[in-house]
């Protein structure tokens, strides 16, 4: 019986194998590589897209402000003319009251009473000066009162010189307010009601 030797034939087979799984290990390999760069590519353009998103939103964003700033602007400007506008407006409705009450000053001020003093503040008055007497500054209080252009005084300030003293003038200081006065009921009650007409329900 002729004798086969099978051992070139078993090593040319396990040869084989060999190749044909580093065959299949590089094909794996390549497989898992281009299937890395797709994925790694598909993240890329993610990215890129969402770069892109935020600078179109950085863009408008900034445009926003740059609006609303441009508003703020706007708005205080807008402020500024109102108040410009109001003020003008109390100054021109004020001018008749204002020449109404420095004609008025002279009126309320009694003889022994000289004014060193007078400063406005919108509506309120202050008056310093000196006085002969402690009742001719309660008659100024009176004609203050009295007065169709101020009203409310207060006597904040009384100082009476000493009797060595060679000013026996009395400093004093009092305040007021501007505004002309409500007209009065003619029965004399400012809170009392108008009284009807005879004959009228």
């Amino acid at each position: 019986m002729a004798k086969i030797n099978l051992l070139p034939w078993r090593e040319e087979l396990r040869k084989q194998k060999k190749q044909e799984f580093l065959n299949a290990l590089a094909l794996g390999v390549l497989v898992a590589i281009m299937v890395l760069a797709v994925i790694h590519g598909y993240f890329e353009s993610l990215k890129s897209h969402q770069e892109s998103r935020n600078k179109l939103l950085e863009s408008e964003i900034s445009l926003l402000d740059k609006k609303i700033a441009d508003i703020k602007d706007i708005e205080e400007k807008k402020s500024k003319l109102l108040a410009k506008i109001d003020l003008l407006q109390k100054l021109q409705e004020s001018r008749p009251e204002i020449v109404h009450l420095f004609d008025d000053i002279p009126k309320v001020t009694p003889d022994g009473v000289f004014l060193t003093k007078f400063t406005q503040t919108a509506a309120d008055l202050a008056f310093e000066g000196k006085s002969q007497s402690n009742a001719r500054v309660s008659a100024m209080m009176r004609n203050i009162e009295a007065s169709q252009w101020m009203n409310t005084p207060t006597l904040t300030i009384i100082k009476i010189p000493d009797k060595d003293s060679q000013d026996q003038l009395s400093d004093f200081a009092l305040r007021a307010k501007q505004g002309k006065k409500p007209p009065e009921n003619p029965n004399g009650d400012k809170n009392a009601p108008t009284a009807k007409k005879r004959g009228q329900r």
